[in-house]
């Protein structure tokens, strides 16, 4: 009776093992067709960004090739006036004004992004997790006009009262920049540190260090590039925003002076002038030229994340 039920129940895992490795023509469908719509959407993907980057790209050359502008010129040169005799397309103020107000925003922000995230996974975690991240993530979705509007009537005056000038200035639009991007900093800190394995807080504390010594030395140590991945991206975001740095910065085409200042930006100049030209005209192609260099800071600001991931992989 046993070598019988032994033979029924190997017969059994035969027929198992023969169907599980046996082919199943609807999965293989599945897959084929999963595979399929994958490969198709990814393609669609790329031919959409190749072909925004060569229309860009397209019509910000013809400033140089077409209309025979020096590229020297317009990186190096503080002068814009295309409609002027003889016209002028230094954007040098607009560079540096995207620069500078991104830079202010981001040494504004970093810090206090980086310290909310400490508090929230390291301090006071269920807090944190039950009422901050929930704010924190609200706080992403506020449009951007409403900074800039919260900047226009608050912040501009504030400045204008406390130091006696226009309001309109590089602070402000750093300030209202950093709080736009605070939220982001915040989040992809948070998730760094909390990806840092307990074991090391652990070893860390069983060694004699503080709470705090651990988190300096240890935590951040560890979560350093995911903090500069949180960074990098909200300087990515800061740089090209528009509408709330128009609102507070003053549109000024002269170099930055200082952080009281009126300063215009790259995406400031591009909005506030693209509607007031005629397609194909060198004013036209400078302004493309413009949102062509946006372009490339984004690739650049993409290529450092993924140098930042790797780095964190690689750790």
């Amino acid at each position: 009776m046993s070598h019988r039920t032994e033979g029924v129940n190997t017969e059994r895992q035969s027929m198992i093992a023969q169907k599980m490795l046996t082919t199943n023509k609807r999965q293989k469908t599945e897959n084929i067709s999963g595979k399929t719509i994958a490969m198709i959407c990814a393609g669609l993907l790329v031919i959409v960004v190749l072909s925004i980057t060569y229309f860009i790209a397209s019509k910000g050359l013809s400033t140089f090739f077409v209309d025979g502008v020096s590229f020297k010129e317009f990186l190096t040169h503080d002068k814009w006036d295309p409609e002027g005799e003889p016209s002028a397309y230094g954007v040098l103020p607009f560079i540096l004004g995207s620069f500078f107000v991104t830079a202010l925003a981001a040494l504004i922000a970093a810090p206090l992004g980086i310290g909310a995230a400490i508090f929230m996974t390291e301090i006071f975690p269920g807090f944190g997790k039950k009422v901050l991240k929930p704010v924190i993530e609200l706080l992403v979705g506020i449009p951007s006009v409403v900074y800039g509007y919260v900047g226009l009537t608050l912040l501009v005056p504030f400045i204008r009262e406390q130091f006696d000038v226009l309001g309109f200035s590089l602070l402000a639009g750093g300030l209202v920049l950093a709080l736009m991007i605070l939220p982001t900093i915040t989040s992809v800190a948070a998730d760094a540190i909390e990806a840092v394995p307990q074991d090391l807080r652990n070893a860390s504390l069983a060694l004699g260090a503080t709470r705090w010594q651990t988190i300096w030395n240890v935590v951040l140590h560890s979560a350093l590039p995911g903090c500069l991945t949180a960074i990098v991206l909200g300087m990515s975001r800061a740089f090209g925003e528009a509408l709330a740095v128009q609102m507070v910065i003053g549109n000024t085409t002269k170099l930055p002076g200082g952080l009281l200042e009126p300063i215009s930006t790259l995406t400031s100049g591009i909005t506030l002038n693209m509607g007031n030209t005629i397609q194909g005209t060198p004013y036209n192609n400078a302004l493309w030229s413009m949102a062509l260099l946006l372009l490339a800071m984004s690739f650049i600001f993409i290529v450092i994340l993924r140098l930042l991931g790797r780095k964190r992989l690689a750790k």
